[in-house]
């Protein structure tokens, strides 16, 4: 199979979908790869370790899209990049689909098929292609958040630690997935107080019982979200539900509750973002206000930390890509039920039913695809 690594175009998206390492494994399997010129720049890999691997390294990125028969990237295709997807061609990369409609018409009329990171999912129900970035932006959102409490930044202008005599931020994480646990892990170890929030009461026993006494666990619902609310300096939304859109869990309506300069981070700005007034933001311009409440909603975060990213990425879908290269994707997702869970749109025909009910469009079920 020809596989093409085209270079991020999203705006401080760094990241590269595959190492010079993946090329060399790929190549042991007869397979050939094209890597865009500068691919890997941003992550530490210059063109000489592609090169080096066995990778042909093409400056023409039409030409790259149009010999390749699988497409790897990170992030979901962007506008220009739509009318170089084709019928019949894979494409392995995060797509998010839900919160974006252009995109989905766009892969549909393209009639290429979409196989999406996020919702490659396991028996017990992890999304193991997800977890890895999940785990950075978890991390970097009490970072990021700890910044913009500062007020050149807009923010209350609050320590996250607090200093002795004087008590720390107070930090609620709405979500207790691999998103919330790390955000709730740094922001502790930063010295906040955090509240967890989640529907899973199983979850939050679990959680409080191994998370530091600097964390607390809450049932999530509407009354206790607006209760806390005024007491908060900062809050996270760690919110998934799998290839669909994310719920509003924090509406316009409650943005008076909260002290001018409360920051909120959105991590789940991907699928539309958690809370109501979000709105996806980048990293040269991250930030904006709403009834004075800062909203960080950057919609690649790990994007800004791209060494980190890219190995903990590239670990984990590099034995998919291989599997769909040797086998071609029909048989791989035969053989695979969770990259099969990964197969969004086929052909035209939508056959993952949360991005259907998404846009309220058909859902063609798999069986009738493959």
């Amino acid at each position: 199979m020809i596989i093409g690594v085209p270079k991020e175009i999203k705006t401080h998206e760094n990241r590269v979908a595959l190492l010079p390492g993946g090329v060399t494994k790929l190549k042991e399997n007869g397979h050939r790869i094209l890597v865009e010129e500068g691919a890997g720049e941003g992550s530490g890999f210059p063109d000489e370790q592609y090169e080096a691997a066995g990778a042909t390294v093409l400056e023409e990125v039409e030409e790259l899209w149009a010999e390749a028969e699988m497409i790897m990237k990170v992030k979901e295709p962007l506008e220009v990049e739509y009318p170089r997807m084709r019928g019949g061609q894979i494409i392995f990369t995060y797509f998010h689909f839900a919160a974006s409609e252009s995109l989905t018409e766009a892969v549909i009329e393209s009639k290429s098929i979409a196989i999406a990171y996020e919702t490659v999912e396991k028996e017990d129900r992890s999304l193991p292609l997800l977890i890895p970035m999940s785990e950075v932006a978890g991390r970097m959102a009490s970072q990021e958040g700890a910044k913009y409490l500062e007020k050149p930044q807009g923010g209350r202008g609050i320590l996250l630690g607090g200093i002795p005599g004087v008590k720390p931020a107070n930090v609620m994480v709405l979500g207790g997935g691999v998103v919330g646990v790390n955000a709730a892990k740094i922001a502790a170890g930063m010295g906040a107080n955090v509240t967890i929030m989640d529907i899973n009461i199983a979850r939050l026993r679990q959680l409080d019982d191994w998370m530091p006494k600097n964390i607390d666990t809450m049932f999530s619902s509407r009354v206790n979200i607006q209760r806390m609310l005024p007491q908060m300096d900062m809050i996270i939304g760690a919110v998934l539900n799998p290839g669909a859109k994310a719920p509003h869990l924090i509406t316009r309506e409650m943005l008076p509750s909260m002290q001018k300069g409360t920051v909120l981070v959105d991590v789940a700005i991907d699928q539309g973002g958690c809370f109501e007034t979000s709105t996806p933001t980048t990293h040269d311009d991250p930030v904006y206000q709403v009834d004075g409440i800062v909203h960080y909603c950057v919609a690649n975060m790990p994007g800004a930390v791209p060494y980190t990213s890219t190995l903990g990425l590239t670990n984990v879908t590099l034995p998919y890509a291989v599997d769909i290269a040797n086998k071609g994707w029909e048989q791989a997702i035969k053989d695979d039920p969770e990259l099969q869970k990964g197969l969004n749109i086929a052909g035209g025909d939508i056959v993952y039913e949360p991005v259907a009910e998404a846009f309220n469009l058909d859902y063609t079920s798999l069986e009738r695809t493959v």
